[in-house]
């Protein structure tokens, strides 16, 4: 029974690159007061309870996350997260954006993370 449910979780998840995602419609789209890095480290720190570690690398005018899978190290989810004077635009695109069953822990702590 086990075994079926991992099958059947790789199989919705799929094998996407970090390009891949993004070419999907952006499931969350806000500002925050936040500086970049301090949503970042948010977001990652909240995913720290439900995932394996999420990257955080330099992206144009700020930094973006790459959230892993729950059960595999490819890229699941990627938050685009670029400074403004007053803080951060923020923009989660996901992997399986057009499946209403996916995970939520993914949007919930970018929602989580949006004001201090």
């Amino acid at each position: 029974m086990k075994w079926s449910v991992l099958v059947l979780a790789l199989a919705l998840g799929g094998c996407a690159s970090v390009a891949d995602i993004k070419q999907t419609p952006p499931t969350l789209a806000v500002i925050s007061g936040k500086k970049p890095q301090e949503y970042a480290a948010c977001v990652v720190q909240k995913l720290s309870k439900t995932r394996r570690p999420s990257q955080i690398e330099p992206h144009k005018e700020g930094v973006q996350v790459i959230v892993p899978q729950k059960f595999s190290a490819d890229p699941s989810a990627i938050f685009e997260i670029e400074e403004r004077s007053s803080g951060s635009s923020i923009k989660l695109y996901e992997s399986m954006s057009n499946v209403p069953i996916r995970p939520g822990d993914v949007k919930a702590a970018g929602e989580a993370c949006i004001s201090g």
